[in-house]
């Protein structure tokens, strides 16, 4: 039996989630995200545009392949080209030509890469910029100020992220100190702007916490939830654990997003335990690197057992890649270290994200989640293979 949840719903006016379908054996379910730039139906992937771009495409690329929501980073597009600049251009959507939604990561992950030359108080982090060694400062409430100046849909409240391993003493000063950013992001929002505000889920590997800071960031009223600190190198099962018990803890009126966590397995598994929204870097930074992904595995396409290849990366795949070229042809370009290796990859590898995810849509409607991911997995031991 398929179960209807039409009634689970939030409605702001400029920002809204239903959910749509809920599978009859696990969390997994369907959704619409509306915002004032479009919609997007869940669970999906967002494609990284760290820096107001996904490397090597076009929005045209991006709307062929099925992105109906990107990402871009606060952090970066501060330092460059500025959020005054990208303001005074019409804001972040005209500057980069992408009509649709666009989410905003606050810059947490990158304040966390930069233990090494940033100081982190109570007021938020002051470090030294990569670009040019200039001493910048990023709070919470100029988290908040940066991304409404850029005019995204969906922004993110700035977080402490948890390092791997962390003991549980500091994964809790961490959790503590990301719960009340959250608070001072949600009271720097400016209520007349049409922008949503999703606060976030820490707690390190510790299920304790991870509960307790579900509980916290659930109940203060966000437009969304997302789940961060994890694919930081903690075994596989032990994140599927925290996303579980996060998840079991947040509201399900409100979409869901499991942050920077994206190989095909994680979004499999991500959807069974209610996630909604994906990013991650995998799919465009391996094509970059000449690594396919399709049903079967990974095809590493600079191995000399492709260089007369006439087949496509995937049979079958509608990809504009695998409609007109030859592993043998992209092989060479990448063998040749021509630009073009790197957009034909590209394409292939988020086609293959959003399509894997579109089916996925398609079984919980269907109300077999299950048989779907028991097919994907059977598909991927029959080729473990590929990438010899």
């Amino acid at each position: 039996m398929i179960v209807r949840k039409d009634e689970t719903r939030l409605d702001q006016g400029f920002f809204s989630y239903r959910m749509l379908r809920e599978d009859p054996s696990s969390r997994a379910r369907t959704g619409r995200i509306l915002t004032p730039h479009g919609e997007a139906l869940t669970p999906t992937f967002m494609p990284v545009g760290t820096r107001g771009t996904v490397k090597a495409m076009g929005p045209d690329d991006l709307m062929a392949v099925g992105a109906a929501i990107v990402l871009c980073n606060t952090y970066h597009l501060m330092l460059r080209p500025g959020h005054e600049l990208i303001q005074r251009l019409g804001g972040l959507h005209r500057f980069m030509n992408w009509s649709g939604p666009i989410l905003t990561d606050s810059g947490g992950y990158q304040v966390y890469s930069l233990a090494k030359t940033r100081a982190l108080t109570e007021e938020g982090a002051v470090f030294q910029s990569h670009i040019d060694g200039s001493r910048q400062f990023l709070g919470p409430e100029k988290a908040v100020a940066v991304q409404e100046a850029l005019g995204v849909d969906i922004m993110m409240c700035l977080d402490e992220c948890t390092p791997y391993p962390a003991d549980h003493e500091s994964a809790a000063r961490s959790m503590e100190l990301t719960h009340r950013w959250a608070r001072r992001c949600l009271e720097a929002r400016n209520p007349e702007r049409t922008q949503a505000l999703f606060g976030i889920v820490q707690g390190g590997t510790h299920a304790d916490l991870r509960r307790a800071s579900a509980q916290a960031i659930g109940s203060m009223g966000f437009h969304g939830h997302a789940i961060g600190g994890l694919a930081l190198g903690e075994p596989f099962e032990t994140r599927l654990e925290m996303i579980e018990t996060a998840a079991g803890q947040l509201p399900r009126d409100r979409p869901l997003y499991l942050m920077g966590v994206g190989t095909p397995e994680d979004l499999v598994e991500g959807v069974r335990r209610g996630a909604d929204l994906f990013d991650c870097v995998l799919p465009t930074r391996n094509a970059r690197n000449g690594q396919f992904f399709t049903r079967r595995g990974r095809v590493v396409i600079r191995n000399a057992r492709y260089r007369e290849d006439p087949d496509p990366i995937e049979t079958g795949c509608g990809c504009f890649t695998c409609r007109r070229f030859s592993r043998a042809y992209l092989r060479h370009l990448f063998i040749a270290d021509e630009l073009l290796a790197y957009r034909l990859g590209t394409i292939h590898n988020l086609y293959y994200y959003l399509t894997l995810l579109a089916e996925a849509r398609a079984a919980i409607e269907a109300g077999r989640y299950n048989d779907f991911a028991e097919g994907f997995y059977r598909e991927r031991t029959d080729g473990a293979d590929l990438a010899v």
